[in-house]
């Protein structure tokens, strides 16, 4: 089944519970969107960015143990992670966001 998220290797019930906190709400959505814009989303519904999360949401839509990334591939990831964060904090608005949405009002 496509639409559920803990089908993915490495996503677990709290994975999938903040992915739909973070407005995806299935496999589909996931693999579509991608890893990196799919932990954009995580940080703008505000968890804290944590790289280890990062790459293992990247592997989980490979299909591949989150231990497996290793090297050069672990340092390209770090340096995407690295920019994103970096892109987080520089927006005034990162921290505004998160908590309108808890409050609802700003998703529906």
């Amino acid at each position: 089944m496509d639409s559920d998220l803990t089908a993915i290797t490495n996503i677990g019930p709290a994975t999938a519970k903040a992915l739909i906190a973070a407005g995806i709400p299935d496999a589909a959505t996931l693999r579509r969107i991608g890893a990196h814009d799919a932990y954009r989303a995580l940080l703008a519904a505000g968890e804290r960015p944590h790289f280890i999360g990062y790459y293992v949401l990247a592997m989980a839509l490979q299909g591949r143990p989150w231990n497996d990334c290793k090297g050069a591939e672990k340092a390209a990831l770090r340096e995407r992670f690295d920019a994103l964060v970096a892109q987080r904090r520089g927006d005034p608005l990162a921290g505004i966001e998160a908590e309108l949405d808890q409050i609802g009002l700003r998703r529906p």
